[in-house]
């Protein structure tokens, strides 16, 4: 099985872990659930636990339901076969299930009216003993409750004394000796412990694991779980700083808790809420998403002068794409400290200036193919890498956002996707809202970015799952808008001019106008925003054409019309800044000094939010 693609294990796997006793005649018995996630005007999302509460591995499931009036329009991370009633059986990754484990596929579901829970059956699903039953029904009712979900902290905290005696302190080193099936609790999230890799993460038996000393420089309750080990050196209180989260130490997490105090902490704010707040935005692009480095594609290192520029020209948000395979073991995936502490940083000088943050991983040399060849590979990866994210800024509030990917489509393919193509990217989806939910902290509420297929608006609407999660409306859409492409970046163009206040007919698109862009945004609005969804849109913008006359009066005109339009439609809209101020350029900021480069192009884009 492949761990790092289990879903919702954090508060389960735990529980599973209190009850199994009482359940020690039960030699293969699980419990199935349904659980019900963001649910909307004739819309739901919903997903089905399967939670092994026996006491040997489940090796392969099918479950089937049945609804009254509710119907199955999408599903991830299960094979789906019928028509109502329905039945679903694992995939590869996920059909093994050990002892207190529990595994997780999701659906998005057609309402026809109420939303509807149906009892889930299956030859695994077993009656447990009426108290076992009783206590983990009441017990999952408050975890599942928005309450409990708000905090994981306070559920890591009461489930402190489950984990106290499957926990054990061992040995740092590896010559410890151990018996029984050991897992490393990640921070929440369930992992196999690696046989041979002695630092750090690996990948072993073709899943991503946790070498015992990584797992063990973790804060309690946190470490090795099952079995029980003896130590034949030191103890865990002289292990090594090795670990992927070693860079987050007390003081440094005193240092954050001092910058989340800020007089515009957004906390429980809903995702549409918050973006009212966060105005017009700016992308830092081509730097530290360059790949090789911050200043390999020619700009320079980002300053707190250019940050607060850009602030005082009246942006109030910041999207920073960063790439991360540069600086990460191209093996196991773990991202080198010193590049986190250089991202973190640059957080921190947005956040300096009062401004929210989007956060994400960027193209990064395009190894989120969304294909069923790729996609156990793609999401194993995006599970250690925003584990390791997300874990480093766990302490930091809700200004700072994360976004998973980065229009995520097969090279080279830029017509409509595929079923496989879009299944897989929603995949992708589902798996970075996990894997940053499973790390806690602030995190577990965290306001969270995903994408529509190549953030095309189209494929958006007609093809994007919202993933399951575990808190409510705390899922953003983002998009991006580049049309027409002829008048917005081909620069070898004769198309020059845009909108009503063309002259030339032969200089401009017949389509892609003021008209078609209103509609365009709208269907965002009505397919999202309305339905407590906040969208981004994440990138937009006209290059430069220096050397065509006129070009500057129609270049400001798209970007006022497309940034006052997606401000209008619900959307925070964020100009691509690429640095580069030359011919086919689209920077507005000088970024040595902060100087602007377009004062009127500046001032076409802030004034959306008058």
């Amino acid at each position: 099985m492949n761990i790092s693609q289990l879903k919702k294990l954090a508060t389960a796997a735990l529980l599973s872990v209190g009850l199994c006793a009482s359940q020690a005649s039960l030699a293969q018995s699980a419990s199935c659930k349904y659980v019900v996630g963001n649910s909307w005007g004739g819309g739901a999302t919903a997903s089905i636990e399967i939670t092994n509460t026996g006491t040997s591995a489940i090796n392969g499931w099918n479950v089937s339901w049945a609804y009254v009036n509710n119907r199955i329009s999408g599903s991830w991370n299960a094979t789906l076969s019928g028509s109502n009633p329905y039945s679903a059986t694992n995939l590869s990754w996920n059909g093994s299930v050990q002892p207190g484990q529990t595994v997780s596929f999701g659906m998005q579901v057609t309402t026809n009216g109420a939303v509807e829970i149906p009892v889930v059956s299956g030859a695994i699903c077993r009656a447990v003993s009426s108290t076992a039953s009783s206590t983990r029904s009441s017990v999952m009712s408050s975890s599942l409750s928005s309450s409990a979900r708000s905090s994981s902290s306070s559920i890591r905290s009461s489930s402190s004394s489950l984990l106290s005696s499957s926990i054990r302190p061992s040995s740092s080193s590896s010559t410890s000796a151990c018996s029984g099936v050991q897992q490393c609790n990640w921070y929440g999230t369930l992992y196999p412990l690696c046989a041979t890799t002695q630092s750090g993460w690996g990948y072993e038996n073709n899943k991503s694991c946790i070498s015992r000393t990584t797992c063990m420089s973790q804060p309690s309750p946190f470490g090795v779980m099952g079995g029980a080990c003896v130590p034949s050196s030191s103890s865990r209180s002289s292990l090594s700083s090795s670990s992927v989260r070693s860079s987050i130490s007390s003081s440094r997490s005193s240092s954050i808790s001092s910058r989340s105090s800020s007089s515009v902490s957004s906390g429980g704010l809903t995702s549409v809420e918050l973006t009212k707040r966060m105005g017009i935005g700016w992308n830092i692009g081509n730097s530290l998403d360059a790949i090789g480095g911050e200043t390999n594609w020619g700009n320079p290192l980002i300053t707190q002068q250019l940050i607060n520029s850009v602030k005082a020209a009246g942006f109030k948000t910041i999207r920073l794409p960063v790439a991360w395979s540069k600086f990460s073991n191209e093996q196991n995936f773990v991202i080198q400290s010193a590049w986190m502490d250089r991202v973190e940083q640059v957080v921190n000088y947005a956040l300096n200036a009062d401004m929210y943050v989007v956060m994400n991983i960027h193209w990064d040399n395009g190894w989120m193919q969304p294909t069923y060849a790729q996609q156990n590979y793609v999401n194993n990866r995006l599970t250690i890498m925003w584990t390791q994210i997300a874990s480093h800024f766990s302490n930091y509030d809700d200004r700072l956002l994360f976004a998973g990917t980065n229009e995520v489509m097969v090279d080279g393919d830029y017509g409509t996707p595929t079923p496989e193509y879009y299944t897989v990217q929603n995949s992708f989806n589902q798996t970075f809202v996990n894997a940053v939910r499973a790390t806690g902290g602030k995190n577990a509420t965290r306001h969270l970015v995903v994408q529509g297929f190549n953030t095309n608006i189209d494929h958006t609407v007609n093809f994007a799952v919202i993933p399951t999660d575990t808190v409510s409306n705390r899922l953003m859409m983002e998009v991006h808008y580049y049309d027409p492409y002829n008048f917005t970046l081909n620069t070898s163009s004769n198309i020059t001019q845009w909108g009503s206040i063309a002259t030339n007919p032969s200089a401009t698109e017949t389509w892609a106008n003021e008209f078609y862009t209103d509609a365009q945004f709208q269907k965002m609005k009505t397919n999202f925003v309305d339905r407590g969804i906040g969208v981004i849109l994440g990138e937009y913008g006209v290059v430069s054409r220096l050397n065509v006359s006129g070009h500057e009066t129609y270049r400001n005109y798209w970007n006022e019309y497309i940034t006052k339009s997606a401000y209008t439609h619900g959307m925070v809209p964020v100009y691509w800044d690429n640095g580069f101020s030359g011919d086919g350029g689209m920077a507005l900021f000088d970024r040595n000094n902060g100087n602007q480069l377009y004062p009127n192009l500046i001032q076409a884009i802030v004034k959306a939010d008058d």
